[in-house]
């Protein structure tokens, strides 16, 4: 996909910063060994990549049987016959020289918005064989949708999403105006394409779209698909890497009736598209969501665009709660990744993905393994700060004021710890977490502080700066877990906090194990 460029941030090496308050008492150095946090419930293992799918020297040999050297995605579905089928972007032929999408001479390069592929293979072990190709000559796979490939109009067509309902597949893509800075670009409409010959022709219907704003920032450009008790369901998010998700749904056999889509409000199905709320905080992009029976959830996976990581989420239902990112794959083991997209035949504790790599512009397919710990959901991401990696706070979490992360054996539980410290002001740990609205919550906290804090914090607060909820202590020279309970209201996106104010003397506040769950 041309200019998908993602900003791959290297693991920064740090010392620890670590309270100087010589008031700490003694205590045991706590375990090496992360705590495994509530209810992050589908939890990855270490990932492993299968095979390469596509391009050079993968197992489909794709350039010789289909013209196709270079591709990126890999979105996947079963079409409900023994099949499951498999769309691919923007896709270049032998004059492609990369890196990266459209890289090479424009006359040769045999450019093709999209392409469609179709495998029955069951066994994922050693990989996934591609069998067979839409194509419009033998040996050479067809854009399948069409697109102008004018920039500034209809640069591209991109399919985001696929499923079937009887015989009849459905794909969703994104009309892609032009590309923009580094993890954006900017889409005209998202809509609906059908085919009635298993992926071999497809239509267009000009009256399923949703148009995109002025302002580029409708709802449900890029989406994901899925099926549940007689509805399909739309998991959808904005153009480009930053937006939160959003859900609609329609009873499956009116999926091309444009009116006939409801979506979440937070309480109702609403027939105003205006109504919808964020069921997951962002960024979110190239969103792949399935029912896991293994877990007994749905599993959501994307492109966590600030922490350059494949990150997995977890639910009961589609309207949520969804569990606190867990990382399946970093972009320091595999720079340039994007675009995961789970397979529908993974099986058990297997959880197989196809995953893309902007050099050398192509698909592979991953592999991480789940467990299921049966805890309540915590949606807190990153909840210990054991993802951090330097000691300056980064994604998910924002520092306001003075502070940042201890990486050497103070937490409460684990190796790292946040911490706050300064003599005056507020200063304050915060991640923003999307909730249902008019739902009861606990947020709680394990806080150590300097033993002349006289104003400690916990609590959560509305975008717009409104406090909900606040738990208000003095000083906790041990871990002390800190509990507040507070009802959502109206919110469906609030944000969690933890400081202190400071009064003129040098103090300090410690922050670990957040946990905030739906009562």
């Amino acid at each position: 996909m041309r200019k998908r460029w993602l900003l791959v941030l290297p693991a920064l090496i740090g010392a620890a910063i670590v309270p100087a308050d010589q008031s700490q008492p003694a205590r045991a150095v706590p375990s090496l060994t992360p705590r495994h946090h509530p209810g992050q419930a589908a939890v990855p293992s270490a990932v492993e990549r299968i095979a390469k799918l596509t391009g050079p020297e993968s197992i489909n040999d794709t350039e010789a049987r289909f013209a196709l050297k270079a591709t990126d995605l890999g979105i996947l579905w079963d079409n409900g016959s023994g099949e499951i089928l498999t769309a691919f972007g923007d896709s270049y032929g032998s004059g492609w020289t990369g890196p990266g999408g459209g890289a090479g001479d424009q006359a040769t390069i045999d450019w093709r918005c999209n392409l469609l592929f179709r495998s029955k293979d069951r066994d994922l072990a050693d990989g996934m064989t591609l069998d067979s190709a839409a194509e419009d000559r033998p040996g050479h796979a067809k854009e399948f949708l069409p697109c102008k490939k004018i920039d500034r109009d209809e640069h591209t067509v991109i399919p985001t999403a696929g499923i079937s309902v009887g015989n009849r597949q459905y794909v969703q893509y994104m009309s892609v105006n032009y590309w923009g800075p580094a993890g954006s670009w900017y889409t005209n409409y998202s809509g609906f394409a059908y085919s009635d010959d298993n992926g071999e022709n497809w239509t267009k219907d000009p009256n399923a779209r949703w148009q995109n704003t002025k302002a580029w920032g409708e709802d449900f450009q890029m989406v994901a698909l899925v099926k549940d008790k007689g509805y399909v369901y739309m998991i959808g998010t904005p153009n480009g890497r930053f937006g939160n998700a959003h859900l609609a749904r329609v009873p499956e056999q009116q999926v091309l009736q444009k009116k006939a889509w409801r979506y979440w409000d937070g309480r109702i199905w609403s027939p105003q598209e205006s109504a919808a709320v964020p069921v997951a905080a962002g960024p979110i992009s190239e969103v792949s969501v399935q029912w896991n029976a293994y877990t007994g959830k749905w599993l959501m996976m994307y492109l966590d665009e600030r922490r350059a990581a494949i990150v997995l989420r977890s639910a009961k239902d589609l309207t949520g709660p969804w569990s606190g990112e867990q990382v399946v794959v970093k972009g320091t083991e595999y720079p340039g990744l994007y675009g995961a997209f789970i397979h529908p035949w993974s099986s058990g504790q297997d959880l197989y993905f196809t995953m893309s790599q902007w050099d050398p512009y192509n698909v592979y397919l991953m592999r991480t393994k789940l467990t299921e710990d049966g805890q309540t959901t915590n949606l807190v991401t990153d909840p210990g700060f054991e993802s951090q990696t330097s000691g300056t706070p980064s994604a998910p979490w924002q520092l306001s004021g003075t502070g940042g992360i201890d990486r050497t054996n103070l937490g409460h539980t684990g190796t790292n710890n946040a911490f706050v410290r300064d003599s005056i002001g507020t200063h304050q740990l915060q991640q923003t977490v999307a909730v249902r609205p008019n739902h009861r919550y606990r947020l709680s906290a394990w806080i150590r502080t300097a033993e002349y804090n006289s104003e400690t914090m916990l609590g959560v607060r509305t975008l717009r700066g409104r406090t909900i909820a606040q738990h208000t202590g003095g000083a906790h020279p041990q871990y002390t877990k800190v509990s507040v309970d507070f009802d959502s209201g109206r919110e469906s996106l609030i944000q969690l906090y933890g400081g202190f104010f400071g009064h003129g003397h040098d103090v300090w506040l410690q922050l670990d194990d957040v946990v905030l769950e739906e009562l």
